[in-house]
């Protein structure tokens, strides 16, 4: 476990105001240490020191991250990827997005083949990997038991996601279900983005333009969450994946 996170470490457990911190990020790696920090929300502080503690039976003699989890790739991409929250024995293990479980492995391997990663795997920080034009995120940043957050743990973690969105400014966000969906269009507007009413629904091939306050456009790409539910049912296949990155990939122009 974190060095930091004993029970007398952390006074500030339950502070729902210590992300707003995130406003005053003067970049991405500023923001991230700010991430790794936070103890706002009890149930999932809770969650993810437990699950580190009594760990899976594979991973009984590694030291889990049991902190939340910052984004990671590209500070400056012009793609953005957002799926839901860390997985109890990925990145609540590792402590990098997406990283450490077979939903990753799905990922990774689809943005190293559409030439966004450097290598088709991800094992843990420090294994080599590099992303480049791209940046994964999430809109909870601390895994929720069940796979579930509340809508108040959403709302408690949105300003982190709001200030990565400002700092990386991308072009264009895939987003991974329908839960990412949802909570990035309530960020968004949040930040004064112009979003219809009804909200635009999600669906896998989605594609949704939004106009932002400054005269910006951004696109919104929909696709079934890299979930073993759906990977291993053939409800997200390979190639499927692969179509949403190249079209991301062909709105920013290929860069």
């Amino acid at each position: 476990m974190h060095p930091r996170s004993g029970p007398d470490q952390h006074p500030a457990t339950g502070d729902v105001a210590y992300p707003l911190l995130a406003r005053t990020a003067p970049d991405v790696a500023a923001l991230d240490a700010f991430v790794v920090d936070c103890f706002a929300c009890p149930r999932l502080v809770a969650w993810r020191e437990e699950v580190a503690r009594v760990k899976r039976a594979s991973f009984r003699d590694e030291t889990y991250w049991a902190r939340p989890a910052p984004g990671f790739g590209d500070p400056s991409a012009r793609v953005m990827v957002v799926g839901l929250a860390p997985a109890a024995h990925g990145a609540n293990r590792t402590g990098r997005m997406f990283t450490g479980d077979r939903s990753g492995d799905f990922l990774f391997a689809a943005l190293h083949r559409t030439g966004f990663a450097n290598q088709p795997t991800s094992t843990h920080r420090g294994d080599g990997l590099t992303l480049t034009g791209i940046r994964l995120t999430a809109p909870v940043r601390c895994a929720p038991p069940a796979n579930a957050p509340t809508p108040a743990e959403r709302t408690t973690c949105g300003p982190w996601l709001g200030r990565e969105l400002e700092l990386v400014d991308p072009d264009v966000i895939v987003v991974l279900g329908g839960f990412g969906w949802q909570a990035l269009l309530a960020t968004l507007q949040e930040q004064g983005w112009h979003v219809p009413r009804p909200r635009p629904r999600f669906g896998h091939g989605a594609e949704v333009v939004l106009d932002g306050p400054d005269g910006r456009t951004l696109t919104l790409l929909g696709c079934f969450h890299v979930s073993q539910q759906n990977t291993f049912t053939g409800r997200l296949t390979p190639a499927m994946l692969d179509a949403v990155l190249v079209r991301a990939r062909e709105l920013v122009g290929g860069a």
